[in-house]
């Protein structure tokens, strides 16, 4: 096990001695004169995109404003308007929608990623099979002479090399291999290609789990609900830190180098504008916000400049907060802060330009006029600089959208849906809180003339005034205002239905009381969930295509090109399964069970696969198959195993018991009488064998003479 970790951890480095990076820039003299085209071909990027997503982020503050519950600088309030309440409903469905997106994510305690052979799987064999039975396998010998288990020209190593994962298990078997299905019920058939995609989707599995990568979908999955766009980095190899104390009890950390992926906010990305989507991107700059330490931290990893690192922290921090962190921000407005600002930069760049930073391009690259690298830049200095390390070059971002904008990459989020309706709640609770307010007061009106003066006008309970003597008419008169905050409260529920409409996220679907009509009873709740559904239908779907099976793919290839396991390798087939996750387990064990019912009938079994039933099973119950679960194709292999290993073995022969006559005894219980009187009448096992039992003797139970007698 420890040589497989190390060699793990020496084959599964993304950047080997290999990686074409620039030189470190010189110590003494801090020169590094070619750096310049490099930092202003970042900085124009960077510049690009900023400006072009000047709309978006108008677009995200009035969402993150509706969310916390904030007016903008766009509401103005008059002097008379007294109530100034923000109902914060968008906050209400943006966390159910980012909590139905969580629940379909991580509700199976596993990822909805799925590794499926290709339909037709070069370089391993969809399926072998071999005879169980030996007296199949004679017949099938004679009556099918002409069939052969091998393709025209091919020896059994040529067969065993299909067998990927499988070749070492099926050895023991491997002169009676058959490619293809079996035909007949005693013929065991087995999947290679299908088992080493499931041993990828395990490492994948166990590599999303290793990385934190729940953490990260999560911050992800709320920024899609939030802002309409979430956004995934990596795989990126790291060296993860296991604690460890030896026996000494000192502290002894392990590492082992594991791919790890990453959240990115939506306020530090930077693309291509001129792309609709990643597939069409050239380029994607990341703004990083560093502290010292964290900038420090940047020469243990590979490839990044020490020299140049220590040049920009001597230059101060240069970190100046964006309009938008300003106005997200609850205390002092402050334009600077004690940061540091780091641009990441993937994408590509002209050949030349690297040739002219001394850059080494790879021979099979040096004929093309681009190239995709990786720069990080800080205070006009070239962090970094590496060829892209990843094979087919990628640019390691993702871009979900809630809500799909077809001509533009950044989605439409459900705050953003909602944003007329919640001004118009608004509006309508603050006309009938003040309403509310003003008709529970009465206004007074005196007639001075008719008091004797110098009375204090005060209103209270129990309040006594003094007329003039002689005086004619009321003193004094209450005026009440009309209470109209049943109307305004109607035009706030309307308001919110037509919320629910805008964003296709129903009241109901969060918890709402109250509900009428068909959604009174359980049958139509039901109904009404389901068609809900619908629309969160679509935005997992999005998930689906947009995050979860791009990251797939991308640790797929990454094991492929840096993990040299050949139980994983094959023609595989990468797939994502949330919207697959969003029918009820209970509903999908329901479904199989009453399956299996139906193919209890003997005539239906032989076309039922009783263990991918059975797994299935156990997959909607959210237990591990794996573990309870034992294929009819491994125990045919133990089966197989064992048989040889009897035949090989065979027990030792018993010497039959010779009687006094020298006759043979036949052994107890295969025909002989029983040895000793059987007197309870069982006869050893054989029915109908035996005496009954006498007077005086054990067992018998009637009354004799002498107990009638007495």
């Amino acid at each position: 096990m420890a040589e497989e970790d190390e060699t793990f951890e020496n084959e599964m480095a993304m950047d080997s001695i290999e990686s074409q990076a620039v030189e470190d820039m010189d110590k003494e003299t801090y020169s590094d004169p070619l750096s310049g085209t490099i930092v202003g071909l970042v900085q124009d990027r960077y510049s690009k995109a900023s400006t072009a997503r000047e709309t978006e982020e108008q677009r995200w503050v009035k969402a993150y404003r509706n969310y916390r519950g904030l007016y903008g600088p766009d509401v103005q309030f008059t002097s008379t308007e007294k109530s100034q309440v923000f109902v914060k409903v968008t906050k209400t469905k943006v966390l159910a929608a980012y909590g139905q997106i969580v629940e379909v994510l991580f509700g199976n305690n596993k990822f909805p990623i799925s590794i499926d052979p290709t339909t037709l799987p070069e370089g391993a064999a969809e399926s072998v099979h071999f005879e169980s039975n030996d007296q199949m396998d004679e017949a099938k010998q004679q009556f099918a002479p002409e069939d052969t288990k091998l393709r025209p020209g091919e020896t059994i190593v040529d067969l065993t090399e299909r067998l990927a994962s499988m070749e070492q298990k099926l050895t023991p078997v491997v002169d009676k291999l058959e490619e293809g299905e079996g035909k007949t019920p005693t013929e065991i058939t087995i999947h290679p290609a299908m088992i080493s995609a499931k041993k990828m989707e395990k490492k994948i599995h166990d590599q999303l789990e290793e990385s934190g990568a729940k953490k990260q979908l999560r911050v992800a999955a709320f920024e899609t609900a939030l802002f309409g766009t979430g956004i995934m980095k990596g795989p990126f190899a790291v060296d993860k830190e296991y604690s460890n104390w030896n026996d000494e009890g000192e502290y002894a950390p392990t590492f082992k180098t594991v791919p790890q992926t990453s959240s990115v906010s939506i306020w530090n990305f930077y693309p291509d504008p001129d792309a609709a989507n990643m597939d069409e991107a050239e380029y994607v700059v990341e703004r990083h916000k560093m502290s010292r330490s964290q900038i420090r931290s940047l020469k243990n990893r590979p490839f990044f400049r020490a020299n140049a690192i220590d040049t920009s922290i001597s230059m101060g921090e240069s970190y100046t907060k964006e309009w938008w962190e300003q106005v997200m921000e609850d205390d002092a407005q402050e334009s600077r802060s004690e940061r540091f600002e780091v641009l990441e930069f993937w994408g590509n760049v002209d050949t030349d330009v690297l040739e002219g930073h001394d850059v080494d391009i790879p021979d099979e690259l040096k004929d093309m006029e681009q190239v995709s690298v990786n720069i990080w830049t800080c205070n006009g200095q070239v962090l970094r600089l590496v060829m892209n390390p990843f094979t087919p070059s990628i640019i390691p971002y993702y871009a979900v959208p809630y809500e799909v904008n077809p001509y533009n990459m950044f989605g439409v989020g459900l705050a953003e849906n909602m944003d007329d309706t919640q001004t118009l709640m608004n509006g309508f609770m603050r006309m009938a809180v003040d309403n509310a307010a003003l008709s529970g007061n009465m206004l007074i009106e005196v007639d001075e003339t008719n008091l004797t003066p110098g009375q204090d006008l005060s209103v209270y309970p129990g309040k006594v005034f003094r007329r003039q003597g002689g005086a004619p008419g009321q003193a004094i008169f209450g005026t009440k205002f009309p209470n109209v905050s049943n109307e305004n409260m109607q035009m706030f529920d309307k308001a919110r239905v037509l919320a629910d409409e805008s964003t296709g996220f129903p009241s109901f679907a969060h918890g709402q009381t109250g509900v009428q009509g068909v959604g009174r009873t359980a049958s139509g709740i039901s109904m009404l969930m389901s068609a809900a559904n619908g629309s969160i239908r679509n935005v997992i779907k999005n998930v689906d295509d947009y995050l979860l099976a791009p990251i797939a793919k991308s640790f797929y290839h990454f094991n492929m090109q840096f993990d040299f396991d050949p139980q994983i390798k094959g023609d595989l087939d990468v797939k994502a399964r949330g919207t697959e996750s969003l029918m009820a387990n209970e509903v999908r064990s329901q479904r199989l069970m009453q399956f299996l019912q139906v193919v209890q009938n003997p005539v239906l079994a032989p076309f039922a696969k009783m263990d991918y039933i059975i797994r299935e099973i156990a997959k909607s119950m959210d237990l591990d198959p794996d573990k309870l679960t034992n294929s009819m194709s491994d125990a045919a292999v133990q089966a197989e195993i064992l048989k040889k290993f009897q035949e090989a073995n065979p027990p030792p022969q018993q010497q039959p018991q010779v009687g006094p006559d020298g006759q043979p005894i036949a052994p107890q219980g295969q025909g002989a009488p029983p040895q000793v009187q059987d007197t309870a009448g069982g006869g050893g096992g054989n029915i109908g064998i035996g005496t009954a039992p006498q007077p005086g003797e054990q067992g018998f139970s009637a009354n004799t003479g002498q107990q009638g007698a007495a």
